[in-house]
C-alpha cells in the first residue's frame, strides 16, 4: 500500500554521507583481532555503508596458496564472534562461499559481491593476496570496476599492480576533503 507524504516546497532530501562497500577478501586463517579492528576503522574512516568479511573456502585457499587451512566453519564462526563483540550493524560476514562448498574463482566471488552490495566497491587485501589477484587473467577487467586497499606495501610488487598504481592505495591514508 502506497502512502503519500507531504513535504514543504523546495524540499531536498539529505545527501547520504555514507556510501559504498569495503570487501575484506581473505582466508582469515592467521588474521588477528587487531587486523579486523583496523579494517573496521578503515571502513568507518572512509564512511562505507558496509564492511563485508569474505572468508575463503578451504578449496579456494588450497588452489591459491597451496597451504593447509582450518575448516571454513571454524574461521567463519570466529568472524561471527568478533562481529558480535564489535557490535556494529554495518559489518557483514558473507558465507556464500561456504554454501557453495567448493573452489570459487576470485572473479566469480567479486561478481557475486558487486551485484549484492552497493557501489563503489573497494577490496581490502593483504599484499600477498593482492599480488595473486594481479596475476589472474581477469585482473585488468576488474581493476577498472573496483579499487584496492592494501594492508601494507608489497615487498615484491606485481607488474600489473605497478601498471595500475592509480587504482590502489594503502589503508590508513584517508585524504580529508
Amino acid at each position: 500500500m502506497r502512502q503519500n507524504i507531504q513535504v514543504p516546497f523546495g524540499y531536498e532530501p539529505p545527501v547520504a554521507d555514507r556510501r559504498g562497500t569495503l570487501i575484506f577478501y581473505d582466508s582469515f586463517e592467521h588474521m588477528e583481532e587487531t587486523d579486523l579492528e583496523l579494517a573496521a576503522a578503515e571502513a568507518a574512516a572512509r564512511k562505507f555503508v558496509k564492511l563485508v568479511l569474505y572468508p575463503l573456502h578451504e578449496e579456494t585457499v588450497r588452489r591459491m596458496t597451496k597451504q593447509p587451512v582450518s575448516a571454513f566453519y571454524r574461521r567463519e564462526d570466529r568472524l561471527h564472534e568478533w562481529k558480535r563483540e564489535h557490535g556494529s550493524s554495518s559489518i557483514t560476514v558473507e558465507g556464500w562461499e561456504g554454501k557453495r562448498k567448493k573452489y570459487t574463482p576470485m572473479d566469480t566471488a567479486l561478481r557475486h559481491l558487486t551485484e549484492k552490495y552497493p557501489a563503489p566497491h573497494f577490496i581490502y587485501l593483504t599484499p600477498e593476496v593482492a599480488n595473486q589477484f594481479a596475476s589472474f587473467f581477469s585482473f585488468e577487467e576488474w581493476i577498472t570496476k573496483v579499487r584496492l586497499l592494501l594492508t601494507a606495501e608489497p615487498a615484491d610488487l606485481h607488474p600489473r599492480l605497478q601498471k595500475f598504481a592509480h587504482r590502489w592505495e594503502l589503508a590508513g591514508t584517508v585524504q580529508e576533503k
